[in-house]
């Protein structure tokens, strides 16, 4: 079974009169298996952003279904969609959403403060995790006082430490530079290798390149999809610019 399936997923958007109504995704269906790692992929107001949003369960879907882990979505009561969301759910934000007046480690912490663990908890689950990214020796240390990569890489921990089913990485490379996004792409397959499960929505080339299946939206459908198999991330990334070219000039995928 499928760690999460998306079936027929639609988005209308109203205006408040009901007089305009605009589709953001229209039948959206795939899948993602356990230890997977998917890009997705489109133009600005292809729905990517959409389609995040109601995988967070951050909005709902107008038609369709997500299952998480055999959970639908919609069958969560608003009581308890924080907690699941916090439970099975990790974040990575291109702004980082770090919280300057708290240290590297409390901001790690954060999700496991508001899940009331104890302390000592909480030091044993992040020394794996700090190790592994190679930020132990900016724990004390204040997110104004690091770098944007190290930043990341604590977002990275902080999504980490609940042991979350999938991560959720919203243009993760986004405000990072060349060498910063080499590492951080470097941390995601070093995850994604001992088994974490990533959904990544990205306007890189270079980030959708590392990932192990490429999913193309356009106008809110899925256009198409692409596997890595035997392909390198040189030629994963060729076949991911034939595609985006094919999206913008509005070519067939045949």
């Amino acid at each position: 079974m499928a760690l999460l399936s998306v079936q027929n997923l639609g988005k209308i958007y109203s205006s408040r009169l009901g007089g305009n109504q605009v589709t953001a995704l229209d039948g959206v269906t795939f899948t993602v298996e356990r230890g997977e790692y998917v890009a997705i992929m489109g133009e600005s107001g292809s729905g990517k952003t959409t389609l995040l949003n109601i995988l967070a369960a951050l909005d709902q879907p107008t038609s369709g279904s997500v299952n998480l882990d055999g959970k639908l979505l919609s069958e969560i009561g608003e009581k308890e969609i924080a907690a699941f969301r916090r439970d099975n759910l990790g974040f990575v934000f291109q702004e980082f959403n770090l919280l300057d007046t708290f240290t590297v480690k409390d901001n790690i912490f954060l999700p496991l403060v508001l899940a009331k663990k104890e302390y000592a908890e909480m030091e044993r689950r992040l020394a794996p995790i700090a190790a592994r990214l190679g930020i132990r020796e900016i724990l004390e240390k204040y997110p104004y006082e690091i770098s944007g990569g190290q930043k990341q890489r604590a977002a990275v921990a902080r999504a980490l430490i609940t042991s979350p089913k999938l991560i959720l990485a919203d243009e993760p490379t986004g405000a990072l530079d060349s060498r910063s996004t080499d590492s951080l792409l470097d941390v995601f397959e070093g995850i994604n290798r001992v088994g974490q499960t990533i959904l990544m929505v990205t306007h890189s080339t270079k980030a959708a390149s590392r990932a192990g299946r490429v999913l193309f939206i356009k106008d809110g459908k899925l256009f198409h999809q692409i596997y890595r198999g035997e392909n390198t991330n040189e030629e994963l990334y060729c076949k991911i610019s034939d595609t985006l070219t094919l999206l913008a000039t509005g070519g067939r995928n045949d």
